[in-house]
């Protein structure tokens, strides 16, 4: 099972940038990845996913502002937020699915611990 830690979470104010990282044990080229986050006392929502082909799919919330990217020989999946306002704040987390498996259905098998981010007005 591929271990996942993510880092890059802090405090910025509104409008401001962050670059999440999510460095994993294992290939990340063969399967699905996606950032989820968690606001206190609010579900776990998914940001977004990036299937085996390339292709991605965002929430409605970060569509235009954050982008996602990773470096396949470095096994590392990025998070580029941008424009980011105070409903941003949560834990953001990385998932991985099994090796081989699409971003279809559900998907999640690994999960990291997680990284802050914190958005004050």
């Amino acid at each position: 099972q591929v271990r996942l830690v993510e880092s890059g979470g802090d405090s910025v104010q509104a409008g401001g940038s962050l670059r999440l990282s999510c460095a994993a044990s294992g290939y990340i080229s063969s399967r699905c990845m996606g950032w989820f986050r968690q606001a206190p006392g609010k579900e776990r929502e998914g940001v977004v996913s990036i299937d085996l082909d390339g292709s991605t799919t965002y929430a409605d919330s970060v569509r235009g502002r954050f982008t996602i990217s990773k470096d396949n020989t470095k096994n590392t999946l990025y998070l580029q937020m941008n424009s980011l306002n105070p409903e941003d704040t949560a834990m953001y987390y990385c998932a991985a699915a099994a090796l081989f498996r699409g971003c279809a259905g559900v998907w999640t098998n690994t999960w990291g611990p997680g990284t802050q981010v914190t958005v004050s007005s």
